[in-house]
């Protein structure tokens, strides 16, 4: 989907950039050779790029213009309506507001509605990514369990991370998929929290 819209905007400018968060290359090699991007489509292992514009979830998306700037922050986005059962969002509503703004007929948010709506990390966000990081570094060098420890302490830390919750799985030797992942997701979900936080004016629903 994301390549379709790359091929209609490119003449404008628009380039899209897709980043996997996954724990080696070879996770996400499949996905992206069937896919056949002609866009850059990058593999982050070490999650630089959730510390850098603190993503939490996937799929997220940041707009971020010709000079570098992020003109809309951290925003959830499909590139269709497979899952929409599932998170209720309408992907029509975020596709048609990007169009919108690369054709020049809708601005982007300005500087000081992009920092009200950045969420920034606080310290148990920070310290859950250092425990991210420790769990990684020792799960290369074979060390599993020790591994584990940190993973979850990240988790406990910050709860709403799930590139810490669900994207440390595979790591832990569980399904990302499985049931263990859709518990998580029942448990936080009828506690009134939810999944997927999209800005206001995409929030669409079923």
């Amino acid at each position: 989907m994301w390549q379709g819209v790359y091929e209609e905007l490119k003449d404008r400018g628009f380039v899209v950039i897709t980043v996997a968060l996954d724990k080696s290359a070879e996770d996400a090699r499949p996905w992206i050779e069937a896919a056949k991007p002609a866009h850059p489509s990058l593999i982050d292992t070490r999650h630089v790029l959730a510390d850098l514009y603190g993503v939490v979830n996937v799929p997220t998306i940041l707009w971020i213009d010709e000079r570098g700037r992020i003109v809309r922050p951290n925003d959830v986005a499909f590139g269709a309506d497979t899952f929409r059962q599932l998170t209720g969002l309408d992907s029509s509503i975020h596709l048609a507001a990007l169009r919108a703004w690369v054709r020049g007929e809708r601005p982007a948010f300005a500087a000081d509605e992009v920092r009200g709506q950045q969420a920034l990390p606080t310290a148990a966000d920070q310290q859950a990514r250092a425990e991210f990081g420790l769990g990684q570094w020792l799960f290369e060098r074979g060390r599993p369990d020790a591994a584990a420890r940190h993973f979850e302490r990240g988790g406990a830390l910050a709860p709403h991370d799930f590139t810490i919750r669900r994207g440390t799985m595979p790591m832990r030797g569980i399904d990302p998929m499985g049931p263990e992942f859709r518990a998580m997701l029942v448990e936080w979900t009828q506690a009134g929290k939810p999944y997927y936080r999209p800005l206001a004016d995409t929030a669409g629903k079923n």
